[in-house]
């Protein structure tokens, strides 16, 4: 028995492989934009920015679960959450009942 015998062939399923990207698919930001857009052909509203931003926010607090030491993507993942928080501000500020259901609609605890 050889230390070879020891690596497996193919990684464990809590490690991600090329063919899932630790970023969101433009398949998935496409359906976000769709669900969470207040009109046809809205893409930027507060709305939708916080729904690609609370989605991309999700697939790294998954990735710190397998990679603790990643202090790199943990500053992004600190950039996002306060481009969030400065979205969700503002659009608690202009229209309240906007924000509520778009918290409640996303899980987000405030």
């Amino acid at each position: 028995m050889t230390a070879l015998d020891d690596i497996p062939a193919r990684p464990p399923n809590n490690i991600k492989t090329k063919d899932e990207p630790m970023s969101i698919t433009a398949e998935r930001k496409q359906q976000l934009i769709k669900d969470y857009a207040t009109k046809a052909s809205d893409t930027g509203s507060p709305e939708v920015q916080v729904a690609i931003l609370t989605e991309r926010i999700t697939n790294l607090t998954e990735h710190f679960k397998t990679h603790a030491k990643d202090n790199h993507s943990r500053r992004g993942l600190l950039t996002l959450v306060s481009q969030r928080r400065s979205l969700l501000d503002y659009l608690k500020r202009i229209e309240e009942a906007r924000y509520r259901t778009l918290i409640e609609r996303l899980g987000i605890r405030r």
